[in-house]
């Protein structure tokens, strides 16, 4: 149809790209400087390629807050794809993360923590002082009650109340401890601007914290941010720092990235965990429960659209559904994505387009915003197939999402 976009006129509406190097954190770069120069990059953090290991993002933002220039190394889980042999000669285990600072290799997340500290100072807090051993007992116990109550099928609806209630006493003890808090932060530490930001004790815990607000919404229904002012508030400081925003990952990642991870998550089905899962699964997205703040849908629009122009080719070759049929319904998606308007095209690949909306991977491939815009997009042209089969995630392993297609 004429209607629908050329690649050639998609083009066109590409935006600048960003600073991967000096500019905002993001999941793309190789090497992050700060202004500094490249031969003061004496730190190699290795982390998994799609960002979905909560103890690499953990190291990542510590790096990113402290401004630390380092070089980045990116790793294949066990869940989506075989440990690369170069890695394994390196790090036997394969575990993530990993830094190599002067050829020594330093592995565990608090470990790593530690070393940077001590070449460094400390961000806010020393991991290890006596002011931050409440805080890193809390984590675990938060922790725990999170993995029970997701990851254990209850037998009845007494067993469920129960590991929802024990998660709840936990989560409380936190929302506690924020509630004293001048700054919003539970170890709050100045930047060199003035600003302040998180420091090591708040670091610890947002990657878990952002995967208990995505899975538990989506598996039992239940709204963290919602019945959590404190911690909302808290989420959203997070959220305000560019340096966070460049490792978040959004609702359907998370809901989908971690039953490999976990061994399994299980749902509880209630009307609102129904109204929250379906509103992930087709692309809406839970508003400001998964990203609180202002944003411009225009430039997120125009970046999700950059992505996909860049990996047009081997995503539509990856695509193992209605090749022939699916570069138009995936122009057709991005049409509506840019210009509003919806054409429809003549042959719908639908089941092709739902396999790309439920491998859209954040912060791997675009931003939170990004990829809800595009979701949406596809979802909507999706709307017009015939074709209703459901193209199931795999749920013990990743593999569809092997990163060698892309290599």
């Amino acid at each position: 149809m004429r209607d629908i976009l050329s690649w050639e006129d998609l083009s066109k509406f590409e935006i600048v790209d960003i600073d991967r190097v000096n500019g905002n954190n993001n999941s793309y770069a190789n090497l992050r400087l700060f202004g500094h120069s490249k031969n003061e990059a004496i730190v190699t953090l290795y982390r998994d390629r799609h960002s979905w290991c909560p103890y690499c993002q953990k190291i990542w933002l510590w790096l990113e807050f402290k401004r630390i220039p380092y070089k980045i190394e990116k790793i294949n889980m066990f869940c989506y794809g075989q440990k690369e042999k170069w890695y394994l000669e390196k790090v036997s285990s394969g575990k993530l993360p990993a830094i190599k600072f002067e050829e020594k290799i330093i592995t565990e997340s608090d470990n790593i923590i530690e070393f940077l500290e001590n070449e460094f100072g400390p961000l806010g807090s020393l991991l290890m002082s006596k002011n931050l051993l409440k805080t890193r007992e809390l984590e675990r116990e938060i922790f725990r009650s999170w993995c029970n109550w997701l990851c254990r099928e209850g037998l009845n609806f007494l067993d469920n109340s129960f590991r929802k209630k024990r998660f709840q006493e936990s989560i409380s003890k936190f929302e506690e401890i924020l509630s004293t808090s001048k700054t919003g932060f539970i170890d709050p530490s100045v930047s060199v601007s003035g600003r302040i930001e998180p420091g090591t004790g708040d670091i610890i815990f947002i990657p878990y914290m952002e995967r208990m607000n995505a899975s538990l919404s989506y598996y039992k229904g239940f709204n963290l941010r919602g019945n959590y002012p404190y911690i909302n508030n808290w989420l959203t400081l997070f959220e305000d720092t560019s340096s966070y925003r460049g490792t978040q990952g959004d609702f359907h990642t998370h809901s989908h990235d971690l039953p490999p991870q976990m061994g399994g998550c299980f749902k509880e089905t209630n009307d609102q965990q129904v109204s929250f899962s379906k509103s992930i699964d087709n692309g809406e997205g839970l508003g400001n429960l998964e990203f609180n703040k202002e944003f411009d849908l225009n430039y997120y629009a125009k970046f999700a659209l950059k992505r996909v122009l860049k990996h047009k080719e081997n995503i539509i070759k990856v695509n193992p559904y209605d090749k022939d049929l699916f570069e138009e319904s995936l122009r057709s998606a991005l049409t509506h994505m840019i210009t509003g308007e919806v054409y429809e095209p003549q042959y719908n690949a639908g089941k092709s387009i739902r396999y790309l909306k439920n491998r859209i991977s954040v912060p791997r491939d675009m931003p939170v915003i990004s990829a809800r815009i595009l979701r949406k997009s596809l979802n909507k042209i999706e709307s017009f197939s015939n074709n209703k089969d459901i193209e199931k995630i795999p749920i013990r392993h990743r593999y569809d999402q092997d990163p060698q297609n892309f290599q």
